[in-house]
């Protein structure tokens, strides 16, 4: 039987939050919905610092906690950039060649996963870097900053912050997405 400790409540409260926060950015030209976006993303980016946090604090790391941290991150970052992409609400779209780094991100996401899949049938673990750790940063800076551009079209420069932290991000993930690869192959046939 699976207790639900404080940890993975805040856990499956940022997954349960995602369609909430993808229904804020649904609307092109909502401000509002995109400034209440923004306050839910960074919501949820506090409960993210916070699962871990208390579980580590509380010695009540879980497994069910380390399956479901990395899965509700991917689904939060994998559900903005998406909405970002698809509602082509310009102030906070990412389009044109910025599509490349969002594809990067989505692209190393999903290899990271398999690869971490697969590594533990074998029963090996990758742990994550400092330098993964810089690449988060960076992606949920520009997902958020890019959300609140949205949400205040006025100021220009708060997407081009969220772009240039966006293609930040995509640098760091090819770096860290090869490094994962590196160790990886290692345990191939």
């Amino acid at each position: 039987m699976i207790v639900l400790s404080l940890p993975n409540i805040l856990t499956l409260s940022r997954i349960l939050a995602v369609p909430l926060l993808v229904g804020l950015l649904w609307q092109p030209g909502w401000e509002f919905g995109y400034l209440l976006g923004f306050g839910l993303y960074c919501l949820m980016g506090l409960t993210d610092y916070f699962d871990g946090y208390v579980a580590r604090a509380r010695g009540t790391v879980s497994k069910l906690g380390i399956f479901l941290d990395p899965i509700a991150d991917k689904i939060m970052v994998a559900a903005v950039i998406l909405m970002l992409v698809g509602t082509r609400h310009e102030p906070a779209s990412i389009i044109g060649a910025h599509l490349v780094a969002a594809l990067i991100i989505l692209i190393r996401e999903i290899a990271v996963s398999g690869l971490r899949e697969f590594l533990a049938g074998l029963r090996v673990s990758i742990p994550v870097s400092r330098l993964a750790k810089w690449k988060t940063t960076f992606q949920l800076i520009a997902l958020g900053a890019l959300i609140l551009a949205g949400g205040l079209p006025d100021q220009h420069w708060i997407k081009e912050v969220g772009l240039a932290t966006l293609w930040a991000a995509a640098a760091l993930t090819l770096v860290t997405g090869w490094d994962y690869l590196r160790v990886g192959l290692k345990h191939m046939d």
